[in-house]
């Protein structure tokens, strides 16, 4: 085992007690676990950040390549981005079993995926990889706060919530989830900028319609489009909410599907 391993256990244990406290506050209106729920969030943060900081000490590279340190870094990046928007947003913390659910996924993944090490190649030595992969996180990121406020307008989960200590409205909700819904399709064209500039780069390249680029090119047509219908025609709490979970679920797809139904996830990355 690792050492950087250890530092995974109080990361599980920090998400776990996350994980219960926010259902048991959804449940009871009586209970206001938010300042432990959100410093856990923090914690486990905290610890999975130590863990990638370990291996990369160990094997001097960054969480760039392999599906254990995307993982990882992932974790890092949600955990991070819902913790932040936890704290400082009341109205976020209706959504934190999913978000929460979602990053045990995550860990879980992440523990029992390959943890091998593999060179980076010489295309991967860019400050444009930096570019891509941090706007990369942080449009997932947005993507899983718009999720777990978006799950909420869903009926009778909607009654549920709006009844319970936090008292939001449906419009409260979906002004919330289309705020991040337009942060994500920032950062997501960010991201797709920064990965054309870099492929120009390293490959002679702007675009090659590989898998991932694909799938991404995909999420941000849907995205497009939806925000167009949006400002055009009034989409119902329901619209609001599938339309979240549609983008999450190709999101998801795009980071964590795509590289394992396809052989090489990036022509020429390699």
């Amino acid at each position: 085992m690792s050492d950087y391993t250890l530092y995974l256990y109080p990361a599980a244990t920090a998400f776990h007690l996350a994980g219960w406290l926010s259902i048991q506050e959804l449940v009871d209106r009586h209970y206001d676990f938010s300042r432990w729920i959100g410093t856990s969030v923090l914690v486990g943060m905290l610890c999975v950040a130590m863990a990638i900081i370990g291996r990369w000490t160990a094997f001097g590279e960054g969480p760039f390549l392999t599906m254990h340190e995307v993982l990882l870094s992932s974790l890092f990046s949600l955990s991070l981005v819902f913790g932040v928007a936890y704290l400082f947003i009341p109205i976020v913390r209706i959504g934190a079993p999913f978000a929460v659910g979602i990053m045990l996924l995550l860990f879980f993944w992440a523990t029992n995926t390959d943890s091998g090490f593999k060179p980076l190649p010489p295309t991967y030595q860019t400050p444009w990889l930096w570019a891509h992969v941090i706007t990369g996180k942080l449009f997932l990121g947005s993507c899983l706060v718009a999720t777990s406020l978006g799950i909420c307008l869903v009926y009778p989960l909607n009654r549920f919530v709006c009844a319970t200590r936090h008292r939001w409205t449906p419009q409260q909700i979906e002004r919330q989830v289309w705020s991040w819904l337009t942060i994500a399709f920032l950062c997501h064209s960010a991201m797709l900028i920064a990965g054309a500039v870099w492929a120009q780069d390293a490959w002679g390249r702007f675009w090659d319609w590989d898998p991932l680029e694909s799938w991404a090119f995909a999420t941000w047509l849907c995205m497009a489009v939806v925000l167009h219908l949006r400002s055009t025609y009034r989409l119902g709490p329901l619209s609001v909410s599938l339309f979240a979970l549609g983008t999450f679920f190709l999101a998801f797809m795009t980071f964590f599907g795509v590289p394992f139904i396809s052989i090489n996830p990036h022509q020429g990355a390699v």
